[in-house]
C-alpha cells in the first residue's frame, strides 16, 4: 500500500520526519474502522484499559479530564457534543488495529509507542496542544478539522484552570479537514487542534523516544544491579593531608575512572537499551499462556503450518554484537550464537512470523525451547 501518498519512506524520513507536517490524502483508501464507538466505550469500562474523557466545558470549568475505567451509565450522562473519549493502546486489544502497524515498519520497532483511539461527537476535541513525540493521525470514521503549525514548547502560554496542557492565544498556520483514510503526520512540538465535524474516530499512531533523564536513570539502575557494582572503592596509596576535610584531586580521578569504565562499556549499554526499549507498557498486556505448552506441542503446531504472531502488545528488537546477536522480547534478552543468529532477524521482521523459515530453526531443540518460552510467557500466540 502506498501509505505515504507517492513519497518513498526514504524521502519521508529525509524531508518530513521530525522536520515538518505532511498531509496524506487517502493514505488508506476506503478505510473502515475496525472498532465502533460503542466498542470503544466498552473498552473504556475495562479495568486493564487506559482511558480518559475530556469535556470542553464541564460545569463552567475549561477542558476537564476524567480518568477511566468508567461505568457504562457514565456515557449516557455526557453532553450531546463537545467531549472526547480517548482509549490508549488500542492496538494491544484489537488485532486488526495492531495490523496497521505493519505499514509503519520503516520506523524501528523500538520507537513505537502505541495506537490511541479518539472518539468524539460533533465539536469534540482535546483542545489546542502539542506533543513531544511523532504522531500519524489517521481518520478512521467521520470527519475532523485540524488546525496545525508553529513550534511550541514549555514556554508557550497555557489555559488556566485545567489539568491539561491546553495552548492559549494559539492560531496555527494551516487548516484541513480529514475524511476516512486521510492521514496527517506531525513532528514533535508542532501545535495542533482537531475538532470533530460529526461523530468521528481518529487513530493516533504514536512514536516516542526516551528523555535523557530516562536514559541516565534507567541505565545507571541497570549497572547498579551488576555484580561489579557491589565492589568498594579502595585507596591503598592514601597520603597524609594538611587538612582532613580536603577531598583530594586523586579521589575525583579515581571516581572519574570508575564511572567512565562502567559507562563506556558498549555491550552493557546495548543490552540495557534492548531490554529498556522492549519492556511492555503494562503488565496487563503480556500475560502468560493459560495452558503452558511443551516443546513438542509447539513443534507439532509449527509443522502443521499454523500461523504464529506477536502478542499485540509485545515488543521485539535485536542488536548485532561482535560474535553474537542479542534478541530482546518484552524486556527480556536472549543471546544467539552461530547459526542461531538469523532467528532474531526473522522474529523481529514483522508481526506475523514467516513460518516456512521458522520451521528450519524449530528443528533445533534449544531454539525450539526459546520459542516455547516466548509462547508460554505470552509474547507470541497461534492465530
Amino acid at each position: 500500500m502506498d501509505m505515504l501518498g507517492g513519497i518513498t519512506p526514504t524521502k519521508f524520513l529525509r524531508d518530513y520526519w521530525q522536520k515538518k507536517p505532511l498531509i496524506i490524502r487517502q493514505a488508506f483508501p476506503g478505510f473502515q474502522c475496525p472498532v465502533s464507538q460503542d466498542e470503544l466505550a466498552g473498552l473504556a469500562c475495562e479495568e486493564t484499559v487506559e482511558s480518559r474523557i475530556v469535556i470542553e466545558n464541564d460545569a463552567g470549568k475549561p477542558w476537564q479530564l476524567h480518568n477511566g475505567p468508567f461505568n457504562p451509565e457514565r456515557f449516557s450522562e455526557l453532553p450531546a457534543q463537545d467531549w472526547t473519549l480517548l482509549v490508549q493502546g488500542l492496538d494491544h486489544w484489537v488485532p486488526e488495529i495492531a495490523d496497521l502497524l505493519d505499514h509503519f515498519r520503516f520506523i524501528p520497532n523500538w520507537r513505537l509507542d502505541d495506537i490511541m483511539a479518539s472518539y468524539a461527537p460533533k465539536g469534540g476535541s482535546v483542545g489546542p496542544h502539542y506533543d513531544m513525540y511523532d504522531v500519524f493521525l489517521l481518520q478512521a470514521q467521520g470527519h475532523r478539522r485540524w488546525t496545525f503549525g508553529g513550534h511550541c514548547d514549555h514556554t508557550s502560554p497555557r489555559v488556566e484552570g485545567t489539568p491539561l496542557r491546553i495552548l492559549s492565544s494559539w492560531d496555527g498556520e494551516e487548516t484541513v479537514t480529514l475524511a476516512p483514510g486521510d492521514m496527517l503526520y506531525l513532528p514533535p512540538g508542532v501545535g495542533h487542534h482537531g475538532v470533530a465535524e460529526d461523530d468521528c474516530i481518529t487513530l493516533s499512531v504514536g512514536f516516542r523516544s526516551p528523555t535523557v533523564d530516562d536514559v541516565l536513570t534507567s541505565f545507571t539502575d541497570f549497572l547498579s544491579q551488576k555484580e561489579a557494582a557491589s565492589a568498594h572503592l579502595d585507596d591503598p596509596d592514601l597520603q597524609i593531608q594538611d587538612n582532613p576535610g580536603t577531598i583530594a584531586p586523586d579521589v575525583i580521578d579515581r571516581l572519574d575512572a570508575v564511572i567512565c569504565e562502567q559507562l563506556g562499556d558498549r555491550r552493557n549499554l546495548a543490552l540495557w537499551f534492548g531490554q529498556f526499549a522492549t519492556s511492555p507498557k503494562s503488565m496487563d498486556i503480556v500475560v502468560p499462556a493459560e495452558e503452558p505448552a511443551e516443546a513438542e506441542d509447539l513443534a507439532a503446531a509449527i509443522h502443521a503450518g499454523e500461523q504464529l504472531r506477536w502478542n499485540e502488545g509485545s515488543r521485539f528488537a535485536y542488536h548485532e554484537l561482535h560474535d553474537e546477536t542479542a534478541l530482546f522480547v518484552d524486556g527480556e534478552q536472549y543471546l544467539l550464537k552461530g547459526d542461531a543468529r538469523p532467528l532474531a532477524t526473522l522474529l523481529c521482521a514483522r508481526s506475523r512470523i514467516d513460518m516456512t523459515a521458522l520451521s528450519h530453526f524449530a528443528a533445533d531443540p534449544a531454539l525450539l525451547g526459546l520459542l516455547t518460552n516466548l509462547y508460554n510467557q505470552g509474547s507470541v500466540y497461534f492465530e
